[in-house]
């Protein structure tokens, strides 16, 4: 297995999306995507669930109505989230810069650089990748933690998040590459979820 696109291929039959979005990132493109990716950080997809319903019922899954939020409902509105303070505090920072340097959520979409992302308090290059693929449908694989182990697991380490990104995009074609970026990293998740024991990783295919 020498590339990105061979171990894409090794996932593919194993139907690892079946059932999920089909950019396996629920509700691409949109504000609410940015908000959860901030509060998945160090969490658990299930509770930010909760904590993005919550927003929901509070009418906060709105770039003007968060921003300008009370700091104490958005704290306990994500609270099952963890960390809540900090993410209350990035994500209502993150908002009002979105509106002051892009005016909108659709001109931010169209116009933000993963240099404004990692500029902002609480972005990280995992959290800035989630947003430009998922959030603004740019041709950019997203790596976690999982994307390590798995290649760890296959005999391949790197040195830096920016090795593991360029080793995972090669052999891709520029065709339909939005897409399968975005599928890839969801297939890798899935597939650690399903098949990383105590004992390591187990390879299955």
């Amino acid at each position: 297995m020498d590339s990105g696109y061979d171990l894409y291929l090794a996932l593919k039959p194993l139907n690892l999306l079946e059932k999920k979005p089909a950019l396996w990132w629920p509700n691409p493109y949109t504000f609410e995507m940015l908000v959860g990716a901030i509060l998945t950080q160090n969490t658990q997809w299930t509770r930010v669930e909760v904590s993005l319903e919550q927003l929901r019922e509070n009418h906060l899954l709105s770039l003007e109505i968060l921003a300008h939020s009370a700091r104490e409902l958005l704290m306990e509105c994500i609270r099952p989230s963890g960390f809540f303070k900090a993410k209350s505090q990035n994500l209502q920072l993150l908002s009002q810069h979105i509106l002051e340097d892009f005016g909108d959520f659709e001109t931010f979409k169209m116009e933000v650089s993963r240099e404004w992302l990692l500029a902002q308090r609480g972005i990280g290059f995992e959290s800035a990748d989630a947003m430009l693929c998922y959030g603004c449908g740019r041709e950019v694989m997203v790596v976690d933690k999982y994307t390590q182990q798995l290649l760890v697991a296959l005999g391949w380490e790197f040195d830096a998040y920016a090795d593991v990104q360029e080793w995972c995009m090669q052999g891709f074609s520029e065709e339909n590459l939005h897409e399968e970026l975005a599928q890839f990293h969801g297939m890798i998740v899935e597939y650690m979820k399903r098949y990383k024991k105590r004992s390591g990783v187990e390879i299955v295919f």
